[in-house]
């Protein structure tokens, strides 16, 4: 045992720096994926951080995923709650295949290359929940050259977020904090009344 300074032998002494440094070195290392994702990271908490979400909002994300997905802020409040859920992969995947549909002719074939190697090839670095024939369908569909080539695995990965993810995400504390901070500054609950289960998709748990 060590104890105190002044009896300290040597090789006590040495441990602790070498805790030290173990423990900064651990604390300034990124963790994994997080460098490809910092400038993501970053604008997401800037552009968060800017406003909460108004009652009126929070409601209609309540009423359907369409809502919630039509709406950037509420899109951005989704991908917190399933980064807690280690499952945000789904939602950027059905936001690069949107993305993916703006781009020229000429750059199609390249994007969705990128796109398979990233989200839907077995083992991929951000691999979606797909099931083999999905995957192997949008495979051929890449190498056919199809504009349409990832409508088939976007339908089915938000189906997975709508039916699953959304579901939690109505009844975590992540909207709930949401509608309380909204309530503090209103003096109301409107819109934020979690007794009310009319906007609960039909099935929910």
């Amino acid at each position: 045992m060590c104890k105190g300074l002044a009896t300290l032998p040597a090789t006590c002494l040495k441990s602790a720096k070498d805790i030290k440094h173990k423990i900064s070195f651990l604390l300034q290392k990124p963790e994994p994926h997080a460098a490809d994702q910092k400038e993501l990271k970053e604008k997401t908490v800037t552009a968060a951080a800017k406003r909460v979400p108004d009652a009126a909002e929070v409601e209609k994300w309540k009423e359907s995923f369409s809502n919630l997905m039509s709406s950037e802020m509420g899109r951005m409040v989704f991908t917190t709650f399933l980064k807690s859920e280690f499952s945000q992969e789904n939602v950027d995947f059905w936001i690069v295949c949107e993305e993916f549909k703006k781009n020229p002719p000429s750059k199609l074939a390249t994007k969705a290359n990128q796109i398979y190697q990233q989200y839907v090839e077995a083992d991929a670095p951000n691999e979606v929940n797909l099931d083999a024939a999905t995957r192997e369908k949008t495979r051929q569909e890449i190498e056919n050259g199809s504009p349409l080539c990832f409508d088939e695995a976007q339908k089915m990965i938000y189906t997975l977020m709508e039916k699953d993810s959304y579901r939690r995400f109505l009844k975590s504390k992540l909207i709930q904090d949401l509608c309380q901070k909204e309530s503090s500054n209103t003096h109301k609950k409107k819109g934020c009344d979690w007794a009310d289960s009319r906007h609960v998709l039909a099935g929910g748990a």
